[in-house]
């Protein structure tokens, strides 16, 4: 991600003991996550899906919908919540999503058809 200024910031160490290995891996790091290993992928409740990081909501539960994908699948986010990354590793070209707020990256982004989809990750906390 480019060099960018976040409204919430913190440390690498302080990011290391706020999340798991896991959630660091995927949320600073740049990592993925193995389809099916997200809890909150059968998460039925209302509610809201916020970020784990600093915990801005990023979309209502109305909003997720089954995509076969192995990862919680949503589309549009609140107003504001989300900005975009261009990732052109693991040779090809993605779309990852960050929470606007503190920068962690919770999804990647691709557009079908009929919708654009947005796959979260661990990085995603249930309120």
């Amino acid at each position: 991600m480019e060099s960018k200024t976040f409204a919430f910031t913190r440390t690498d160490d302080e990011w290391r003991k706020l999340l798991t290995p896991e959630q660091y891996r995927v949320m600073r790091a740049h990592g993925t996550e193995a389809p099916g290993s997200c809890a909150l992928n059968h998460e039925k409740r209302a509610g809201t899906f916020a970020c784990a990081g600093c915990g801005q909501p990023l979309f209502v539960s109305t909003k997720k919908f089954e995509s076969g994908t192995g990862w919680p699948s949503f589309n549009d986010p609140l107003a504001g919540a989300t900005e975009n990354t261009v990732d052109k590793s693991y040779g090809m070209v993605r779309t990852e999503v960050h929470c606007s707020r503190c920068g962690s990256i919770w999804a990647m982004s691709s557009r079908t058809a009929r919708r654009r989809r947005i796959c979260a990750t661990a990085s995603t906390a249930w309120r």
